[in-house]
């Protein structure tokens, strides 16, 4: 009796750290497309200052989104009528990327979404990585089913998005396709997300996602721009 009494508490005293830190590592995968398109979205704003204030204050909403999806998430997943909305809202941000680079007027201007004001940019923060968060949720309860490790796991994984994205926004002024290959990723996240709803029975397998999203990085870290003489 004392013999199983020790072994379950070493059960759950290694269990609830190991799912965490699996929660953790999970967030970290799921958020590299997710933060170069946050910081593509802040990009547009041409002050570093106001591309800063942009991703604390819409990633604080994009928390809390995150944690209301958490609470409802077991109710979320019965209507697929949310994953065909995030698709959609992630499909479209790639649709008007793309268009509005084709109606530039000058070639060297880099910030191509049609989003210029911090108010504008602040809640599409927001919605985008509540687009992207569908499927980590999903993930995450399947992982655990203790609601304060998947909001312990969520709220790390804020705190990293916050710091990939203000990295990305500096690298997508180095290098030559890295803007590019972001939005294609998030193309292909709205995509998966448009199967899941349309063919739930033949989802995409998660190495051939997490495969096609390093091929892409890979692509988009391939070509430095040239060095501007001052």
């Amino acid at each position: 009796m004392l013999e199983e009494s020790v072994d379950y508490l070493v059960d759950s005293g290694l269990q609830t750290p190991l799912i965490l830190i699996i929660l953790i590592a999970l967030e970290a995968v799921l958020s590299a497309d997710n933060a170069i398109a946050l910081a593509a979205i802040a990009q547009n704003l041409q002050d570093p200052k106001m591309q800063r204030k942009a991703l604390n204050i819409g990633l604080i909403g994009a928390y809390i989104l995150r944690i209301s999806l958490i609470f409802t998430a077991t109710w979320v997943v019965k209507f697929w009528q949310f994953e065909l909305l995030g698709a959609l809202y992630l499909l479209w941000l790639v649709y008007n990327y793309f268009t509005a680079r084709e109606t530039e007027e000058t070639p060297e201007h880099n910030h191509h979404l049609s989003f210029s004001s911090l108010w504008q940019i602040i809640p599409t923060i927001a919605v985008t990585d509540l687009a992207f968060s569908l499927d980590s949720v999903t993930t995450a309860i399947a992982v655990s089913e203790d609601t304060w490790l998947i909001i312990a796991g969520g709220t790390i994984g804020i705190i990293t998005l916050r710091f990939l994205a203000g990295l990305f926004i500096r690298w997508l002024e180095e290098y030559t396709h890295l803007e590019d290959a972001g939005f294609i990723t998030v193309g292909f996240v709205g995509i998966r997300l448009l199967l899941k709803v349309f063919t739930p029975d033949e989802l995409v397998p998660e190495w051939v996602t997490i495969s096609a999203i390093f091929l892409l990085f890979v692509w988009g870290f391939s070509e430095r721009n040239p060095i501007k003489d001052k």
